[in-house]
């Protein structure tokens, strides 16, 4: 909830009532009351966590932050707004756009799986934060033999050429001409496992983010589709970044 009063078109506005334009409509209207009586200036400081404010009679519930995973598709990138590619802000069909919501990290164009999104910049600085060691846990497929010397090299921290990843943990499920693993990686740079992989001349053919932190993909959500965090699940990812 918020911390501190705000104007009540700032609220309402926040709370999917529409623009500042719009919201200002509504209070003239006489259509919104706080505490039981009609309110008639947008700019009354309102604080949603003790005041009661309904608009059309029913009560608002107000979230000052929102929290979504997403089970991100192949072709979609992770960005907000692209004026030739699909954003998986796009995939909300616009039924956020009075937030102003963001990926918290990135997945490759051609990666899918485990995206969260939210507009609370703050928490997403932290899990993004090499400093908190927030693990994320990729399910990959790759072109080649992995063996223990692959294990070892992930475990020792790979040299990239601009920078050294950190140590990673490489858990083997099948070695072949394709192989398939689990890559527990504790930081998130531009195409990092893919660059590790191919520094142990091997290429990822597929890659998939089952977790992050203490939030695992609920395998309901089809390729596209995305549900606010539980409560649960909130409060498990705010003691991750604490």
């Amino acid at each position: 909830m918020a911390s501190k009063k705000e104007r009540l078109d700032k609220i309402l506005s926040m709370s999917g009532y529409g623009s500042r334009k719009d919201v200002k409509k509504i209070i003239k209207q006489g259509d919104v009351t706080i505490n039981g009586r009609i309110a008639t200036d947008a700019a009354t400081p309102v604080d949603p966590a003790v005041d009661l404010i309904c608009v059309f009679s029913e009560p608002l519930i107000f979230k000052e932050y929102v929290y979504i995973m997403m089970n991100k598709p192949k072709g979609v990138i992770s960005a907000t707004r692209d004026l030739r590619e699909t954003t998986v802000i796009d995939l909300l069909d616009g039924e956020y756009s009075h937030r102003h919501l963001f990926p918290v990290g990135r997945l490759d164009k051609d990666a899918e799986g485990l995206l969260l999104i939210t507009d609370d910049g703050k928490l997403a600085h932290r899990l993004l934060s090499p400093r908190k060691k927030v693990e994320k846990v990729y399910y990959v497929e790759v072109r080649g033999h992995l063996g223990e010397d692959d294990v070892k090299a992930f475990k020792e921290g790979i040299f990239l050429g601009d920078y050294r990843a950190l140590p990673a943990k490489l858990e083997i499920l099948k070695s072949g001409d394709v192989s398939s693993a689990i890559v527990t990686v504790y930081e998130g740079k531009f195409h990092q496992i893919k660059r590790m992989v191919k520094a142990r001349g091997k290429e990822v053919t597929y890659l998939k983010r089952l977790s992050m932190g203490p939030i695992k993909l609920d395998e309901s959500l089809k390729p596209g589709e995305w549900r606010e965090l539980t409560e649960e699940e909130l409060r498990a990812l705010k003691f991750t970044a604490l």
